[in-house]
């Protein structure tokens, strides 16, 4: 038979979880669809400084490295377009959001 233990050790490492999470939560529900534009515009830029992150450490790779073999080459460009990959999907989710809350304010 299984005792009955306390789990209140979990509280206290999920406490920063739930304390992120709870700005997203609040501005949706203060704002509503303006609270979605402006996480939508966050989770967008948060996106294009990913893309310019990613161009930046590309560039400084050869500049500082200088000539490289071909598959140092292609690892650089592969770690490149899958940064952006990811920065793209951003964009496209920020925009999403952005236009539901155009969309929830039109409707409102």
């Amino acid at each position: 038979m299984r005792t009955r233990s306390s789990e209140s050790f979990i509280v206290l490492p999920l406490l920063p979880i739930f304390l992120i999470g709870l700005f997203p939560i609040l501005l949706l529900s203060l704002l509503g669809p303006a609270g979605l534009i402006i996480l939508g515009i966050l989770v967008a830029s948060a996106g294009l400084t990913d893309i310019l992150d990613a161009n930046g450490t590309f560039s400084e790779q050869i500049i500082v490295h200088g000539f490289a073999r071909k598959a140092e080459r292609n690892g650089q460009r592969t770690a490149l377009r899958s940064e952006m990959r990811f920065a793209a999907v951003m964009i496209a989710a920020g925009t999403g959001l952005a236009a539901a809350g155009v969309g929830g304010l039109a409707l409102s």
